[in-house]
């Protein structure tokens, strides 16, 4: 790590040892991140450093985008508060906005069937022309701490 501290300098991004730089650094790597890759151009005067993310901090937070990321979006919650009735697709793909279906699945609902907070009126037949969507106990739960809010 030095040499990013003299990198910095000689760049004139920073006027000290690069106090700001190792604070960054170690945060990193105390969120269990994996090593910055550095690479050095001395020609250029340059270098690059990335912060990689490890393959289980990815996968950890695609799963956890609802919930314990901080607070499922707003969409979301309007979604959760359209299911305390049996809803459609399509009244749900509304209420976000959006018109492909497969990646408001993939994005939106996915994600709130994941975590439990909404299920199939229909689970054998998830592709259904009849399928619609509810509010589960745990939703439920999830939606009055939001909103304070729940019939």
């Amino acid at each position: 790590m030095p040499h990013i501290v003299a990198a910095f300098r000689r760049l004139g991004l920073c006027e000290q040892a690069g106090t700001g730089i190792r604070m960054v650094l170690n945060q990193w790597q105390a969120l269990g991140h994996p090593e910055p890759v550095y690479e050095n151009d001395r020609s250029r005067k340059a270098f690059e450093m990335r912060l990689p993310l490890g393959q289980d901090q990815v996968t950890g937070e695609v799963q956890a985008q609802v919930g314990t990321k901080s607070a499922p979006s707003r969409h979301q919650v309007e979604i959760l508060n359209k299911c305390q009735k049996d809803s459609a697709l399509l009244d749900l793909m509304a209420i976000a906005g959006r018109s492909d279906r497969t990646k408001f699945r993939h994005q939106v609902l996915n994600p709130l069937l994941e975590e439990g907070l909404i299920e199939m009126t229909i689970p054998d037949k998830p592709r259904s022309s009849k399928q619609k969507y509810r509010l589960t106990d745990k939703g439920r739960v999830l939606l009055e701490q939001l909103t304070g809010d729940v019939q």
